[in-house]
């Protein structure tokens, strides 16, 4: 099982860089799955295993009876086809993460109030205690592609307050670019802390090109997965749109992962901040729904060149999270039981489609 998954991830790479170096242009044609199982000494299902993870990230498309087609398009200018017809608008659920472990959760929180009794008195780093960054770390090397040290990343007490946080360190004078329709409380909080938005109107991919184009504003605030409540998620052809946008505007984006966890595709899509090479994007994401709501914790992950400017204007502040939950939290990842748990609920949501 091993061999088989190495080869169609090897394969899915392959092609991956051979789009979007050029190789294949848009429009082109991929050789059929057969013709490229006999070049690359794979098997049928290997390839067309390659070919799904492509689709399902928009890299390529399936046309019937014709075979798979490239999409992905990498212009220099931000004037790709728009669509301005958006999916129909999807629910918002808060409610706690389905079949969610509690009896395992449970035996995690004694095991660190017994472990830990003596650091349970201490006073947290301002940026979290280095347990849960450390484990959030070495999480999204292994789940998101994202590879970024302990010292990178912040901890704080949910989304709304990294919104306001976000406002201190980048200005209340930076014209923040939203997606439109998003999550009103982005907006709103925004807002309260003395931040200008600028609403984005969204297309079938994404925000649409000649909006990003018309725009002033210096941050995008950005959800590529799932966007509540449009439901739409950002093509790989639109993530690198985003990302030029920034590097041509010596702009910041926001990368807002929320609710991107319970992915029933085999295969991830890529993050903007994983596509980044500039140290342009802030990473962030919550436990809200891969947990429960109530535990108001999320994380932050902080480029390098941004490092200077959040420790000068937000590394006094104390960290908003307990310590015992940051500890908790740190042991529940650690120990696989969080990721366990992830597995379990994308399995049977797949199994109902």
């Amino acid at each position: 099982m091993k061999n088989k998954e190495f080869a169609y991830i090897t394969l899915y790479k392959r092609l991956r860089g051979e789009i979007t170096r050029g190789a294949y242009k848009y429009g082109d044609r991929l050789p059929s799955k057969r013709v490229l199982a006999e070049e690359t000494g794979t098997s049928v299902i290997t390839v067309e295993h390659a070919y799904n993870i492509l689709a399902d990230e928009g890299y390529i498309e399936t046309k019937e009876k014709r075979g798979y087609f490239v999409i992905f398009n990498d212009k220099d200018s931000f004037s790709m086809p728009d669509d301005a017809h958006p999916p129909k608008p999807t629910e918002h659920h808060h409610a706690v993460a389905e079949d969610f472990p509690f009896s395992v959760f449970s035996k995690t929180v004694r095991r660190v109030i017994s472990d830990y009794w003596d650091e349970l008195l201490e006073k947290s780093p301002s940026f979290g205690v280095l347990e849960l960054r450390q484990a959030v770390s070495s999480y999204l090397a292994r789940s998101r592609d994202i590879f970024a040290p302990a010292e990178n990343i912040l901890i704080g007490a949910g989304a709304e307050y990294f919104y306001s946080l976000l406002v201190q360190v980048l200005g209340r004078d930076t014209l923040f670019g939203l997606e439109n329709p998003s999550y009103e409380k982005i907006k709103r909080v925004y807002e309260a802390n003395g931040a200008k938005c600028r609403m984005l109107d969204m297309g079938r991919d994404g925000i649409l090109s000649h909006k990003l184009a018309e725009t002033d504003a210096k941050v995008l605030h950005i959800t590529p997965f799932n966007s509540f409540p449009s439901g739409i998620t950002a093509t790989a052809s639109k993530r690198r749109e985003y990302l030029r946008w920034a590097k041509s505007r010596d702009a910041i984006i926001i990368e807002d992962d929320f609710d991107s966890e319970f992915s029933g595709l085999t295969k991830r899509e890529d993050t903007v901040f994983s596509l980044s090479d500039d140290g342009r994007v802030i990473y962030m994401n919550t436990f809200s729904k891969t947990i429960a709501p109530s535990i108001r914790m999320g994380y932050m992950v902080i480029p390098d060149a941004m490092l200077p400017l959040f420790n000068e204007k937000a590394g006094f502040y104390s960290c908003t999270v307990s310590v015992l939950e940051q500890l908790i939290v740190a042991e529940f990842i650690r120990s696989g039981d969080f990721e366990r748990h992830l597995n379990r609920t994308r399995r049977k949501r797949r199994s109902k489609v």
